[in-house]
């Protein structure tokens, strides 16, 4: 059988039974959208996230109480807060004597309820140290950031990320010298921090900054802190300055075994490390859920191709009477096949894309839709049609021609 004879058998038998053939289309069609939009949605998600952490700083290491699974990726300009204790204002200073330690900035979170007379929000709030704006690379598009005379003085100033001023103020509204009630208590907005992008796991818009010694006066009620950033002065000293830190708390805590401290010290490394784990095996769990419906789509193939096998007996048989060789009925089966695969990936991929692009524009979440995806897209629908194709390929190639000819 010619090429050109194949592929017009092949277009006669697909379009002969138009219905049959759309609704198999369909089921390969639900599948690779599915696995190209949850890709796609695992990819974004990795990447906004690693973003984040990029945009936190440079040379950036967190000190953080309790074990490494204590702190969590969030807004408030950090990497969220422990809930273990164990950092005081002590711990910051002998950081600060390290050598290696070029810039040091505490910092204490927390969520509390913002207020003004016509909005509310719950937002996350963050008390900043001394540094806290040039290690976290933090600019204002309006009025200032916290100062350190505020810091020392206690003041009860605030300053908020985009995202929490469209919350608490009606659009038009300048912010600057507005009052805000954090937990009930009056602040005065001071400045408006650039804006540094959200993600599914967390809005570093959504936030509001004030002094550390005000937050730890007149919110949280204590001294301790969530984290201290330290900035090293090159990214080579990286993993000195880490030991230099693990080592002075330690003698600092009377700590002799490491697997006991009551801290953890962790690299932008560590945090994309783990980022990406986590964000690795979201993207598998999706990309595998949304498998299921390939493989179902996979087995509508190959009943509609027995089902075609079936009432095409007649015509196989005659086939073969007239010379036709096994190879040519599994080739014409099969081919068949991978085409209703092939033209239902094709429109899969064209709608996991777009759905991919409306969900992105809508900012509900970030979508990232890569080549590998596609290609690897393409490559499970032929291998769809070539697995669930071959089998009724196959049986229909072994038909007996006289038995064929006598079916009814």
């Amino acid at each position: 059988m010619s090429i050109y004879d194949l592929i017009h058998e092949t277009f006669l038998s697909v379009t002969n039974n138009k219905v049959r053939s759309s609704l198999t289309i369909l089921g390969i069609v639900v599948g690779i959208a599915s696995v190209i939009l949850m890709v796609s949605i695992g990819q974004g998600s990795q990447a906004a996230i690693t973003s984040s952490i990029e945009a936190a700083g440079s040379n950036l290491l967190i000190v953080q109480p309790g074990g490494r699974t204590s702190g969590a990726f969030g807004g408030g300009g950090g990497f969220g807060g422990g809930s273990s204790t164990g950092l005081t204002s002590a711990d910051v200073g002998i950081i600060e004597t390290l050598p290696g330690a070029a810039t040091v900035a505490p910092q204490t979170s927390g969520r509390y309820a913002l207020s003004t007379p016509g909005a509310s929000v719950n937002i996350s709030v963050t008390g900043v140290g001394q540094n806290f704006q040039t290690v976290k690379a933090i600019e204002t598009s309006e009025g200032v950031f916290i100062s350190d005379d505020d810091i020392k003085s206690a003041t009860k100033v605030v300053v908020l990320g985009p995202t929490a001023v469209t919350d608490l103020f009606a659009e038009g509204v300048d912010p600057l010298g507005a009052k805000v009630r954090i937990n009930g208590i009056n602040f005065t907005v001071v400045g408006v921090s650039k804006s540094k992008g959200g993600t599914s796991f967390g809005n570093a818009d959504e936030v509001a900054y004030i002094p550390m010694s005000t937050m730890q006066r007149y919110l949280s009620g204590s001294d301790e802190i969530s984290l201290i950033n330290v900035e090293a002065a090159t990214a080579a000293q990286m993993d000195t300055v880490k030991t230099e830190i693990t080592d002075a708390l330690m003698s600092a805590h009377h700590i002799t075994d490491s697997t006991k401290a009551d801290f953890s010290v962790m690299s932008q490394a560590d945090i994309l490390s783990t980022a990406s784990t986590i964000t690795g095996t979201f993207t598998l769990l999706l990309a595998a859920i949304s498998g299921i419906s390939l493989l179902v789509g996979g087995i509508g193939i190959m009943n509609m191709m027995l089902t075609t096998v079936t009432e095409r007996t007649r015509e196989i048989g005659l086939r073969k009477a007239i010379g036709a060789r096994p190879q040519d009925i599994t080739m014409q089966f099969l081919a068949e096949a991978v085409t209703l695969c092939l033209v239902g990936g094709i429109i899969g991929i064209t709608f996991g894309w777009g759905g991919s692009a409306i969900i992105s524009a809508t900012k509900i979440l970030t979508t990232v839709v890569s080549m590998q995806a596609i290609g690897l897209a393409v490559g499970v629908c032929a291998g769809i049609g070539i697995v669930f194709g071959y089998y009724p390929a196959r049986r229909a190639s072994k038909l007996d021609p006289i038995e064929a000819l006598r079916y009814q």
